[in-house]
């Protein structure tokens, strides 16, 4: 038998174009990015709702109702008596409060005057609309100073101190470790300034990582190899948070046509996320306009 009629019936039939499963991923790589971004903010808002606003807007209640607090046991005097109403609990709340409670369009009717002055509270002292937009000024304004108390001086001293508290706990060190690491690398702004992109082999020759220039080496270093120098970080994935600190000569980096975002979204997806102008153009070609644009590139069998 022809050697070409061996690799022909070896090779076998061509695998069957699924165009149904296809446009399904496809439709799923443009739906899933913003349906999950949504979600997140959704959780970060309830999780700050439950957490924080909910025990703020209790304590307020509190205070106010403390503030205004006017309930009788007896009936009050003959002159005062048309400003009050009283209750079935026997209790006696002034006449707008309970105006203002019966109005409302909840169907439930308070059995005390403590539930008469909270509702009435809810109503008049913290509707949602006043509410939530004090709330996020303010959110925003302690979140601010907390990051210039705890960035200098005493604040970093006392952060330092509780950190190492925190270190010392056996169980809660390994889980506020890994939480850090997520915070730091969402929340925290680069220190490094990562001003360029490129490509080393490394850890041996053939294998090619990427990473971030950030400094032009050591005078010393400089000295021994006798040509030009790069101090690179080469970050770990799926996590870039940490990596390794090497020095590299210059002739040896190839320089990257993709932002430092890119490579980002590159490193956390493992390879999955390329930009689109390194991409392969029969790559780029079988993914819709508004998958390829930093997102999946799905397979096209």
């Amino acid at each position: 038998m022809p050697v070409s009629d061996q690799v022909t019936q070896s090779e076998g039939p061509a695998p069957r174009r699924r165009p149904f499963r296809r446009a399904v991923l496809h439709g799923l790589g443009v739906v899933l990015p913003p349906l999950l971004t949504i979600v997140v903010f959704l959780w970060a808002w309830n999780l700050i709702s439950a957490y924080v606003l909910a025990p703020v807007e209790n304590t307020a209640r509190r205070l106010i109702v403390a503030a205004i607090w006017d309930v009788r046991v007896k009936p009050p005097e003959a002159a005062r008596i048309k400003s009050y109403q009283e209750l079935r609990s026997g209790e006696w709340i002034p006449h707008h409060v309970h105006e203002v409670v019966k109005a409302s369009p909840k169907a439930d009717v308070p059995q005390t005057a403590q539930a008469w002055f909270e509702r009435y509270v809810d109503l008049v002292y913290l509707r949602r609309t006043t509410v939530l937009p004090v709330f996020l000024a303010v959110f925003v304004l302690v979140m601010y100073l907390l990051g210039k108390f705890f960035a200098a001086g005493i604040g970093r001293w006392i952060w330092s101190l509780f950190e190492g508290l925190i270190e010392r706990v056996p169980l809660v060190r390994n889980v506020y470790s890994s939480v850090k690491q997520v915070t730091d690398y969402v929340f925290d702004e680069r220190r490094i300034g990562f001003n360029r992109v490129v490509a080393v082999e490394y850890p041996r020759r053939g294998t090619w990582a990427i990473a971030f220039v950030t400094g032009e080496g050591i005078l010393d270093v400089y000295a021994a190899a006798n040509e030009p120098m790069l101090s690179l970080l080469i970050p770990t994935s799926p996590v870039p948070g940490t990596g390794f600190t090497v020095m590299v000569r210059k002739s040896e980096v190839l320089d990257l046509n993709m932002t430092v975002d890119q490579a980002l979204q590159y490193l956390v997806s493992c390879g999955v996320v390329v930009p689109p102008q390194q991409q392969r153009e029969e790559l780029a070609e079988s993914v819709p306009s508004g998958v390829a644009t930093g997102r999946h590139v799905w397979n096209a069998s």
